[in-house]
């Protein structure tokens, strides 16, 4: 009675008569929104607005290149634009290439960077349109890929699956995707406290121009301002006055004239009193003698310190604060607001979270590529001006023409060695990350999906810092919480939930313009007292102040009044920070947000009617959005909302309501069944599984062989010969069975371990001979066989012959083999139960129920009371009243068929309802002891094959500097008695086993011992006494050998003293 008491105690008798009307059907705009954004299409859209805008941008803002040695030369880009994916067939032959022929070929799939310039040869002015300056990677399903816009009939034409979700690139055959990394947001001040206690404040400034980081310390109660290019801390005072703040009051009043602050700030008026520093001069002056040299070759005019001090302060301290005509009013205000910061920060303010999900960004693929291609962008145009200055000075004949020395391959090779690779470094933001793309995963549907949905954290995964481990609650509904790694990665890689939705750069003139209609005042016309009112709050537009405003709640209504009509666009958002007296309009790229439904007057906005208009098609999701019925929200604007989960537990404080509960999950645990019924860690475990299934039963395992046929320099090459012929029989030897005449293997041949596919031999001289060597005479081939190895034979599939890029012929085999289920492999139900197949039965052997049906697989009872996967037990429970009545269940997060109605299913079919059978024994006939609990499960065939793990050697290979056995199952390598099973035969004194296993079985070796002067001697003979009379012979470990050999190389003697064994 009580829980019905706190659930409907509060209604009036009217409220609990009234008829419930709910939206039954909303889980439909899931299916709607997935169609136009979410998953891959993030990707996607991030890479399209790269391609698009983005790189005009990053054109624009380096667009003329000048030259010190000719003021009158120059080039100026006037556009630049990206093609479409074409491959260059033979000189200045090209024409459009489709993804498969990339994967099949081992090419790059990508299409050339064109620009149009303007420049002068001479004395006249050339504009020259379509010039290509290199070759940008393709995104699959992008903007200009050939796939886009294509049905389904058209995409098996070009040979592609039209379910392949596409956003990765091909980049020398490989697929890649680039994963999206995370990172703290650009242009925010962040105050953290550090090791020691001490309160900061710091600000990564990123623009087109120049990204730089400043920050804000305090030292013994003064406040400095640090920035690398400064050679040391300079005062806060010494930099207001440096901007143009030369009144101490005015500075104060700026920072705020609370009682508490001012006294915080005295003893830095203090210090820059003491340096003697009162006017804007002698403060420039100060700086300029405390800035880094920077050595740039070149040289170019000299400027005096104090314009060298006044530059850096406009241009690099605060990258993004925009400073016109060196009036730096913005700017000052922006550094009291740090300063203001901090003080209240050492009070009751708190610091801010770095974990915090709105304070964090996340980089797609698009914006990765911007950083790439700006850097070689950057690079190509000093490369430029280089040649420029080199070449025009010496030739006075001809005219130095520009185009002629536009390489195009440095652009080429920067982007494809960074996506293949993985390796983004770049030289100017010193940013160098390992790891940023991986080779997509086709095992399955799933795991190519949650591979594309993968999020990468920036923190060394071997540092036991649980913050960023750890689930926060800001990632609710954007990040899934159970699917993560185990193992050192997990927490810092994670994936996005079904419904997240990462937003892309907008325009953020129309919002200027809309602030300052709402009443925001602007920030120069104000004296800066203005700014610590208790009434009065600062707006913020991506970092950057626009203004102050009184009345804040009504320009925070107004503003989503106008975004829900679509005068603004729908992922700007704004949210308030009531400790800080801020108003924040975001409409950067790179935040997470999710769509919710408006509720107004406790009633959601989206009706039946509407349900039914989208399942009918004349409705789609961009059509909710702007009839104001759905928006989207990020972390932060979550935060002055009141979202409700379920239509019954709205009260008159909602503002939004979840679409579906389930959308928290991510693509892989949106596929276990009841996962609320399971253990946590159980659903993580099936997240990692779900990733690596193949079906059930029996599989295909395919594997690729392939091989190129290459020209070398001294015009000798690559050949394949036929089948050797044995001399007696002339039939091909054994290993040259399945080859063709042409000897390269014949599909639907058997191949056997150590059998050739492909007869190759290769010359044995590559490079050009010396000069006044022997005269070259008819080349020598060696033998290089491409072999089959494996535990099991082959069948080929299919065989292929084609060339690369470089023109050299390229053969690739794709071999099959069918896999039955065998003892030792590993299966898994969806809900981390994995276990290793230990008896396979005769049909006959089997326990079967009444009604004749035998299960497939039986399972330990002992594997469900430690591991608690209740929704395991509800599956088989479902699953099976479903196949009676042939119909679905629904196993859904947060809701599917209760137990209860599924058990009347049983019952009413004639079962217990405990979904319990009685069962023969197959062997003895008799009935088992128990009933047992039968059903269906969807079980899972992991790709961990015994086959691929079975391994066992006797004699085999070895290393050649140690002469110890090889490592590893692929060189074929010995089975190791590491240390720790050393110590146990130790303990057991077993001292002969430990000689044979360390010693006769690895690298037993006879050397012969002086015992004069203890050095090995050779043959019988010691070279240091010069006789043979004391050399006795020994069985010692080669790598023993070794190591005094190696410590004799370096100085040091190891001798040997040896008795006689029966004195």
């Amino acid at each position: 009675m009580d829980v019905l008491a706190e659930e409907f105690g509060t209604l009036t008798p009217e409220q609990l008569v009234a008829p419930i009307s709910t939206v039954e059907e909303k889980w439909r705009l899931l299916p709607a929104f997935l169609k136009v954004k979410g998953l891959v299409k993030q990707h996607i859209d991030s890479f399209n607005y790269f391609i698009n805008v983005e790189i005009k941008k990053i054109m624009k803002a380096n667009e003329k290149v000048t030259s010190d040695a000719d003021p009158m030369w120059y080039l100026k880009y006037l556009n630049i634009y990206v093609g479409l994916p074409d491959v260059e067939e033979s000189f200045n032959v090209t024409r459009p290439v489709s993804p498969h022929e990339c994967r099949l070929r081992d090419m790059t799939y990508s299409a050339p960077i064109t620009v149009d310039i303007e420049y002068t040869r001479g004395s006249q002015r050339i504009i020259r349109n379509a010039l290509p300056i290199g070759r940008m990677p393709i995104m699959l399903r992008s903007s200009n890929c050939v796939l886009t816009g294509k049905t389904p009939a058209e995409f098996a034409k070009l040979n592609e699956c039209p379910l392949d979700p596409g956003g990765y690139f091909i980049v020398k055959g490989v697929e890649k995707v680039i994963l999206i990394q995370e990172q703290l947001s650009k242009n925010r001040i962040i105050v953290e406290a550090d090791r020691k206690g001490a309160v900061g404040a710091s600000v990564t400034s990123s623009t087109h121009e120049k990204k730089s980081r400043t920050n804000m310390a305090v030292k013994q109660g003064r406040f400095y301002l640090r920035h690398n290019t400064l050679s040391e801390d300079i005062p806060i005072v010494i930099i207001f006055k440096a901007m143009g703040v030369e009144s101490d009051q005015e500075i104060v009043q700026m920072i705020g004239t609370e009682e508490r602050v001012m006294a915080a700030f005295g003893p830095s008026l203090e210090e820059c009193q003491k340096a003697q520093i009162f006017t804007q001069m002698q403060a420039l002056k100060y700086i300029g003698n405390k800035v880094r040299r920077q050595r740039m070759w070149g040289g170019g005019p000299k400027k005096t310190k104090i314009e060298e001090a006044r530059e850096l302060l406009a241009c690099t301290i605060l990258t993004h604060v925009p400073v016109k005509e060196f009036n730096f009013r913005a700017k000052c205000i922006y550094t009291a607001v740090m300063v203001r910061r901090v003080i209240l920060a050492q009070g009751d303010n708190k610091v801010d979270d770095r974990d915090y999900y709105g304070n964090k960004r996340l980089e797609l693929a698009g914006q990765l590529l911007s950083l790439l291609f700006e850097d070689l962008f950057k690079k190509f145009n000093s490369e430029m001006k280089k040649i420029a200055d080199q070449v025009i000075p010496k030739q006075r004949a001809a005219q130095f023409d520009v185009v002629k020395h536009m390489r195009q391959d440095q652009i080429t090779n920067g982007m494809v060695n960074a996506i293949s690779t993985g390796n983004w470094s770049l030289k100017r933001f010193k940013m160098d990350r390992q790891g940023v793309t991986q080779v997509l995963s086709r095992l399955s549907y799933v795991s190519a999906l949650g591979m594309m949905t993968r999020i990468s954290s920036q923190f060394e995964k071997t540092r036991k810092v649980s913050g960023p481990r750890s689930l926060q609650p800001s990632q609710w509904g954007m990040l899934c919480p159970s699917d993560t790694p185990e193992g050192e990665a997990c927490g810092l890689v994670k994936n996005l939930a079904l419904m997240t939705h990462i937003t892309t750069d907008m325009e953020d003139g129309p919002i200027v313009k809309l602030a300052g209609n709402l009443g925001v005042e602007d920030v120069n016309f104000l004296c800066g007292e203005e700014l610590s009112y208790p009434n009065v709050f600062l707006v913020f537009l991506n970092g950057n102040i626009l203004g102050v405003i009184r009345d804040h709640k009504k320009l925070v209504n107004t503003f989503r009044l106008m975004r829900r009509a679509g005068y603004i666009n729908e992922f700007v958002s704004i949210s308030t920070n009531l400790t800080d007296r801020c108003v924040y309009i975001s409409s950067d790229g790179g935040r997470l947000c999710r769509p919710y439904i408006i509720v107004k007057k406790q009633k959601p906005a989206v009706t039946n009617k509407h349900m039914e208009e989208l399942a009918q098609g004349y409705r789609n999701f961009e059509d909710f959005l702007h009839e104001s019925l759905v928006e989207y929200l990020d972390v932060n604007e979550e935060n002055d909302c009141n979202i409700a989960l379920y239509e019954h537990t709205i009260n008159k404080d909602t503002t939004h309501l979840e679409i579906e509960p389930f959308t928290l999950l991510g693509v892989c645990a949106g596929l276990i069944p009841y996962p609320h019924h399971n253990q946590s860690p159980r659903n993580t475990y099936q997240c990692a599984m779900g990733k690596q299934a193949m079906g059930f039963g029996r599989c295909l395992v395919y594997k690729n062989a392939k091989c190129t046929l290459k020209r070398y320099t001294n015009q000798t090459f690559d050949k394949v010969m036929g089948p050797m012929l044995d001399a007696a029989t002339r039939k091909p030897i054994w290993r040259h069975e399945i080859l063709d005449a042409d000897g390269i293997c014949s599909p639907g041949e058997k191949v056997e371990n150590k059998q050739v596919l492909v007869n190759k031999s290769m010359p044995t001289v590559t490079q050009i001979p010396l000069e006044g060597s022997s005269v070259a005479q008819q080349p020598q081939y060696k033998d290089v066989p491409i072999t089959y190895k494996g535990a099991t034979d082959s069948y080929i599939e299919k065989v292929m012959i084609s060339s690369n890029a470089e023109d050299a012929f390229l053969i690739k085999m794709l071999l099959r083999q069918t896999r039955r289920p065998e003892i030792g492999d590993k299966f898994s139900s969806r809900h981390g139960q994995k276990g290793v197949c230990g008896l396979i039965v005769p049909q006959e052997d089997m326990p079967f129920c009444d009604s004749g049906i035998c299960p497939d697989i039986i399972m330990n009872p002992h594997g469900f009371p430690s591991r608690m996967t209740v929704g395991k037990l509800i599956e088989l429970l479902a699953g099976k009243a479903g196949v009676l009545d042939g119909r679905f269940h629904y196993g859904t997060a947060f809701g599917g068929s209760k137990v209860k109605d599924v058990c009347e299913d049983l019952v009413r079919h004639g079962y217990n309802y405990l979904g319990k059978d009685y069962v023969t024994s197959g062997i003895t006939g008799e009935p088992l002891e128990a009933y047992i609990y039968f059903g269906p499960v969807y079980y899972q065939k992991l790709k961990h094959m015994v086959l691929d793990k079975m391994h066992a050697r006797a004699r085999g290979p070895r290393a050649v500097l140690t002469r110890q056995p090889t490592e590893g199952r692929s060189r074929d390598g010995g089975l190791r008695l590491g240390e720790m099973e050393r110590d146990c035969l130790i303990g057991y004194g077993a001292s002969m086993l430990l000689l044979e296993r360390l010693m006769i079985s690895s690298d037993a070796f006879e050397v012969d011992v002086c015992g004069q002067c203890g050095l090995l001697g050779y043959s019988g003979w010691c070279h240091y006494c010069k006789s043979s009379c004391h050399v006795s012979s020994l069985r010692i470990p080669y790598a023993c050998k070794l190591l005094f050999q190696e410590l004799q190389s370096m100085n040091i003697i190891p001798r040997l003293k040896l008795s006689k064994y029966n004195e």
